[in-house]
């Protein structure tokens, strides 16, 4: 294993045995759930936990980790025999977990390259398990912050909402947006856009939309070797269902490895509410 750590955080969505064994740090953003505190994981806020929450209309946000958190993690991987880390981490455009990076990369007692992804989800963790195969080989930091950043602005990550009232209230997308989506019943298809949420599509029925995402996910793998992410908030028929399909559809492009399909975290999951469905299309380096 590389002497050169990599650390991202809980919205990657990295099953906690893949990033044990690339020796990857998953560093928990928080989600605060009326006046409680929790770390996004198992022993925290769980999907259920916020779907619950947002089901009975409980003021729900998120939050970032403290610029002295990380530093701590870049401080505890240097007594641990790192020479460097990379930190990769969600969109600046949507979370100050980037900006909590750099501040604490200052003051680290080793480099840290603190990275961008400019995406959400299971591409920034693409980007990190890029960076730890390049280090894992012998790359340099430099070399493994280039193959993340190619990586993450090569995904495209690509999802359905059944209502724009969480992004609205997590002031990701305006009110305007949202008056307009519900107004017209309109069931809208989004994407990552430059590191923000911008609309694709605007589909009239859910039915409809399903279909829509799962043609637009085989539209953007196109002919190249990819992974493939499915997730959802609670919603694991449908996600089954659209792994399924895409998986058969796709079969030339996966060579074999499996669609990935899992429930998006808590803090993601806060921000887009029950019966989200994303689909990430990531071409392999």
């Amino acid at each position: 294993m590389s002497s050169v750590r990599v650390v991202t955080d809980s919205t990657a969505t990295l099953p906690p045995e893949l990033a044990a064994a690339r020796g990857i740090v998953v560093v928990p953003l928080q989600v605060v759930i009326g006046a409680e505190v929790y770390d996004e994981g198992a022993d925290g806020a769980t999907p259920e936990t916020v779907a619950k929450a947002l089901r009975e209309f409980k003021p729900v946000s998120t939050s970032r980790p403290a610029p002295a958190h990380l530093l701590e993690v870049y401080e505890t991987a240097a007594r641990e025999g790192a020479t460097a880390v990379v930190s990769i981490h969600l969109s600046g455009e949507m979370s100050g977990t980037f900006e909590s990076a750099q501040l604490a990369a200052e003051d680290a007692s080793i480099p840290v390259y603190a990275v961008d992804s400019r995406q959400v989800g299971v591409a920034t963790g693409f980007a990190a398990l890029t960076a730890a195969d390049v280090l894992d080989a012998g790359g340099t930091p430099e070399e493994a912050v280039k193959a993340a950043r190619a990586r993450a602005e090569a995904s495209r990550s690509l999802f359905y909402v059944d209502t724009l009232e969480y992004l609205r209230r997590g002031g990701r997308i305006g009110a305007a947006a949202a008056l307009f989506g519900g107004a017209l019943s309109v069931k809208p298809l989004l994407q990552i856009a430059d590191g923000k949420v911008a609309t694709l599509e605007k589909v009239r029925t859910a039915a409809r939309a399903l279909s829509r995402l799962e043609e637009l996910a085989v539209e953007a793998a196109g002919e190249a070797d990819v992974d493939l992410c499915v997730a959802h908030l609670a919603s694991a028929s449908r996600a089954g269902q659209l792994a399924a399909n895409l998986s058969t559809r796709l079969a030339d492009n996966l060579d074999g490895r499996e669609v990935w399909c899992a429930e998006l975290g808590a803090v993601l999951g806060a921000h887009v509410g029950p019966g989200m469905l994303a689909v990430c299309v990531s071409p392999r380096p």
